[in-house]
């Protein structure tokens, strides 16, 4: 099913995230993680795509993977960075082959070591050009595409930034999926700003439980400098170690998607990182068994 039919069926859709692994053992282990999620009943899944396209036979192969086992709906992220037209034709015509119809259209990171812009060989200079292009040339796709909630890191001026964001909607883009942050009024506010540029199209809002101190960093680092609310830092701080930082971020976590369906979300889209745990905990301190009470509440 496309995700956009998906987002017309139910009040709030709920989406699990995952990466490709880079060893074969661990794709198989991630495969249980998948299954240990399935009763959880997530509206869809997807699979992200390594900077530059690094990842790209491995995603590939568990967006099918993940299809064939599961009969779910998968999204799989396609980057335009370093790629030409030639070669996203082609990967488009493998997944529209094998019935994978939803895509989640990013400009992408530069690959690791890169310090300089990786010239487009013919290929597409923003993510708005490469929707327009799935549009046209596999009309029958779902396509979604980005949001930052917090300000892209590459475009510090807002009003631009929400300009970037219309252009990717006007160009075809049926769903917007946002970047993680930890407060909810980033969230309202960005979605308000929205509205007022004529973006219409829903907003799907993305949410990483805190683990570790250490992941506490490293998403900070990832997410280009998101903001944590002095009362999380406080909180992780105060904690003993990692297993009660979990907790924490277990919490937090579970407060924000609370107030987020209170306001109507249209969308929670989990940031897995290829683990079950946070997520099913999370579940359980909604009180809820899988997502169908979620769906219509």
């Amino acid at each position: 099913m496309l995700v956009k039919d998906l987002l017309k069926k139910h009040k709030t859709t709920f989406s699990f995230e995952f990466f490709p692994p880079k060893e074969d053992a661990a794709a198989d282990r991630l495969l249980e993680t998948i299954s240990n999620l399935m009763p959880l009943g997530p509206s869809y899944v997807s699979v992200t795509y390594g900077a530059g396209g690094s990842t790209r036979d491995r995603t590939h192969d568990l967006v099918v993977r993940i299809k064939e086992k599961t009969n779910i709906t998968v999204v799989s992220h396609l980057t335009c960075v370093g790629s030409s037209r030639a070669e996203i034709h082609t990967i488009l015509e493998k997944y529209n082959k094998a019935g994978i119809n939803n895509i989640l259209a990013l400009r992408g990171d530069q690959p690791q070591g890169t310090t300089s812009t990786v010239e487009q060989k013919d290929g597409f200079d923003y993510a708005s050009d490469l929707v327009a292009y799935i549009k046209k040339h596999f009309p029958g796709m779902c396509v979604g595409v980005a949001g930052f909630p917090e300000g892209h890191p590459g475009t510090p001026n807002r009003l631009q930034e929400i300009d970037y964001l219309k252009a990717k909607v006007d160009a075809g883009a049926d769903y917007i999926v946002s970047q993680l942050f930890f407060d909810n009024r980033d969230f309202y506010d960005y979605c308000e700003r929205c509205e007022l540029a004529g973006i219409h199209v829903p907003n799907i809002a993305g949410i990483m439980p805190v683990t570790s101190k250490s992941g506490l960093i490293r998403t900070a680092e990832l997410a280009g400098g998101a903001r944590i609310p002095a009362r999380l830092l406080r909180a992780v701080y105060r904690a003993e170690d990692d297993d009660y930082v979990k907790k924490v971020g277990i919490h937090w976590a579970t407060e924000q998607i609370r107030d987020l369906l209170d306001n109507d979300v249209r969308g929670i889209q989990f940031f897995t990182l290829n683990s079950s745990t946070a997520t099913q905990e999370i579940y359980s301190n909604l009180g809820v068994r899988d997502s169908s009470r979620l769906r219509t509440a």
